[in-house]
């Protein structure tokens, strides 16, 4: 009993943490260190609750600087491998759709994401207690719900059951009385519904043009996305054809310019991170992406790459012939410094190449863009029975890859043109994993995909979700590790 108060005492200690050091008050482009904050004093105004939910977003942001969704949503599939010599022991557990409860990278995701819905609830639970601006009130509120909902998003697709907490914590003793036991899925997926149109109901209806912070279209497609991830088709269908109907997203003509430097708030940007180079916060896509040969003319200074995550043999052979998006994507060919050519695969996306530290990158992420709305809402048709006008939606991100249309499909055939286009079109933006499960693919992907490849590796019914951090387990006891591991 002593050694178990110790661990939840341990929670505490953390928990607290999440609620007063990191609730990161300050833009991250003009930060104050941690210790200087004070959350008593810190949410006096609208001045002081627009600087959290700033910290909040840059948050959330941890999750792509170092990539930790790109392991978890390209590497562990199909899409990716390892081609660095020396990968660490996570990087190969997730390679090989391995992981163990003591993975490093899986703790990294859980921790972030738990970090962002804990800055979101001090903002929600402070909020009304404050007197000013209602519409401001209203817009931030209706951010701090989204980013919170977004969040459990992530963590229920990942691990299952995860904790429901919506309480800040001014004491050990809060939290040691509070319910931090995990909650099946059953629970949270309604839970981010509730926060969601919340925020939908709170959002100003006009179009936010910093891409950075959510706008109302936002906050509509993650919703249907969540409808999506649920198979509830016929809500996902309606909320993804409102933002459809908001007329405030196209695609842009030039599909690599999504990809490259000055790709800032596009007009089918719907959330993204923005990095800046030589201020510590710049991205490692530059690293991660490119091959590990010596004296390529790839980067400045023949600089080499991690390559980490880069695209597989598998990967490169499912673009059609005359797919725009292939040359915008991947590569096969490397020159080095004296002027030969090797065959070496590697990303494009993303990829500073004028960085001159590759874990430096300046070129910004693109969360969500509007290409994942009408794909989606294809998903949503066609599972209704409505091919034919899924097709419609489909053909329209072909034509901008200058591929013909499709017609004709059954459901199952449209299915299976879905996933594939999914899979070229958002390539290294963190979606395939997410994709494989939700469809109920994984497993027989992966497997004849490893199959192929004469390897001895498979994904077992329980690997569809990840582990539970294994320090999480260490420091409360009432937390169970989901079955299998």
């Amino acid at each position: 009993m002593i050694i178990a108060n110790i661990k939840k005492i341990t929670l505490c200690t953390f928990m607290l943490l999440l609620g007063a050091l990191y609730s990161c008050q300050d833009d991250f482009l003009d930060r104050v260190p941690s210790d200087k904050l004070n959350d008593e004093n810190s949410y006096q105004d609208e001045s002081g609750f627009e600087k959290g939910l700033i910290g909040s977003y840059s948050r959330l942001r941890a999750l792509y600087t170092k990539s930790s969704l790109l392991y978890a949503a390209e590497l562990i599939t199909d899409n990716a491998e390892i081609k660095f010599q020396s990968p660490s022991n996570d990087e190969q557990q997730y390679d090989q759709v391995a992981l163990n409860p003591a993975n490093g990278l899986v703790n990294e995701f859980w921790t972030n994401c738990l970090l962002t819905i804990a800055n979101c609830n001090i903002i929600l639970n402070k909020i009304n207690g404050v007197d000013f601006d209602e519409t401001a009130k209203n817009r931030i509120t209706g951010e701090a719900k989204f980013l919170r909902a977004f969040c459990y998003f992530y963590l229920v697709q990942l691990y299952g059951n995860v904790p429901l907490v919506t309480q800040s914590f001014n004491s050990p003793e809060e939290v040691y009385n509070a319910d931090l036991t995990l909650k099946p899925s059953s629970d949270v997926y309604p839970f981010i519904v509730e926060d969601l149109q919340s925020a939908e109901s709170l959002m100003p209806g006009e179009l936010n043009t910093d891409k950075t912070r959510a706008s109302l279209g936002t906050v509509k497609a993650v919703l249907g996305k969540v409808y999506l991830a649920m198979h509830d088709y016929d809500q996902a269908a309606t909320k993804l054809k409102e933002v459809i109907d908001l007329n405030q997203y196209q695609l842009v003509s030039d599909y690599g310019s999504l990809f490259s430097a000055g790709n800032n708030n596009k007009e089918e940007s719907m959330l993204e991170v923005q990095f800046l180079s030589g201020q510590t916060i710049g991205n490692n896509f530059s690293a991660l992406f490119t091959p590990p040969n010596l004296n390529t003319t790839l980067f400045p200074n023949n600089q080499q790459g991690s390559g980490r995550i880069v695209p597989t043999l598998d990967m490169m052979n499912t673009y059609e012939t005359g797919d725009k998006r292939k040359e915008a994507s991947v590569g096969d060919t490397v020159t080095l410094a004296d002027g030969s050519n090797v065959y070496a695969r590697y990303g494009k996306k993303f990829v500073d190449w004028k960085a001159t530290d590759l874990e430096d990158g300046s070129v910004t992420f693109t969360i969500l863009r509007y290409a994942d709305v009408l794909l989606s809402y294809a998903e949503a048709l066609n599972e209704q029975g409505n091919t034919a006008d899924a097709l419609t939606y489909i053909n329209q991100v072909r034509e901008r890859a200058s591929l013909p249309d499709l017609s004709g499909l059954t459901q199952d055939a449209c299915r299976l043109a879905l996933e594939k286009e999914r899979r070229v079109e958002f390539f290294d933006e963190g979606d395939r994993w997410f994709d494989l499960v939700r469809t109920g693919r994984a497993q027989e992907v992966m497997n004849a995909y490893f199959e192929n490849l004469k390897l001895n590796f498979s994904v077992e019914d329980h690997e569809l979700i990840f582990p539970i951090p294994f320090s999480e387990i260490q420091n409360n006891p009432e937390i169970k590790q989901n079955p299998g591991y």
